[in-house]
């Protein structure tokens, strides 16, 4: 395959998709890495795409949010190995917040049988998950349903966070840089998020290591305000240092 056929098959990929990424695409066209990375910087240069960390996303598409389910495929492995390693930071006992998203989701699914908490979300796929969980008091935050999330949004979800003290919340991000903080693509989601940080004492921020350098539309919050982030190894340690050295313990599963 030439050059310019690439390229436009990397085009329609990221369409598709919403975002490429370098090492998926050099095993799909069977060229290497850096081959990879060069053709991304001349679509990026024709500002067809926009590189981030580890691949690109659709110039112009900082809105752009996939569904759950396409979401749920991605970095599937990483995301089981984050949730794994989160449930080291569970108390022995006390409330925590599990935030909307598909690595949380995960890691509600992962809580212990024996473990006895009070959990609040407003996201409908973690209440699912322990709706009939034998050791939890759950409490599920209301509000507008965004349907891309099935997350609870605007002023329902709002009010509540604000009468709840939490030990931990369990925090969901699109997109994290030392340089933009924290990002979604939607304003009234990334309102929640703001509030469910301020609601608890220890933020733990659960975010694979692809969606460092990613930015979105709608800021929440900064690194500075995580107290734990758990990734993947795919994290580089150079990044990881840079990212603890402004005060953010991190941890690579």
């Amino acid at each position: 395959m030439y050059g310019p056929e690439r390229q436009q098959e990397i085009l329609r990929l990221a369409g598709e998709s919403g975002r490429v990424d370098v090492l998926s695409l050099a095993e799909e066209f069977q060229v290497t890495a850096e081959t990879v990375r060069r053709d991304l910087k001349a679509l990026d240069r024709a500002g067809l795409l926009r590189r981030v960390h580890g691949g690109a996303i659709p110039a112009g598409r900082l809105g752009f949010e996939p569904g759950l389910a396409e979401r749920d495929t991605v970095a599937a492995d990483e995301k089981d190995r984050i949730a794994a390693a989160a449930l080291g930071e569970l108390p022995a006992e006390g409330n925590i917040i599990i935030d909307a998203g598909t690595t949380t989701v995960r890691l509600a699914s992962a809580v212990p049988l024996d473990a006895g908490l009070t959990v609040v979300t407003h996201a409908l796929p973690v209440a699912a998950r322990l709706a009939d969980h034998p050791g939890i008091s759950l409490h599920l935050v209301g509000g507008r349903v965004r349907h891309r999330t099935s997350a609870a949004v605007d002023a329902w979800a709002l009010s509540a966070y604000n009468e709840i003290n939490a030990d931990v919340v369990f925090l969901a991000t699109n997109g994290f840089s030392a340089a933009s903080g924290l990002t979604t693509p939607d304003l009234a989601e990334a309102a929640v998020k703001r509030a469910v940080i301020t609601a608890a004492r220890r933020v733990v921020l659960l975010a694979d290591s692809g969606k460092f350098g990613q930015e979105h539309f709608a800021r929440f919050g900064d690194l500075a305000q995580v107290d734990l982030l758990i990734t993947d190894t795919g994290l580089s340690p150079e990044d990881a240092r840079a990212i603890e050295s402004r005060g953010t313990e991190v941890v690579r599963a």
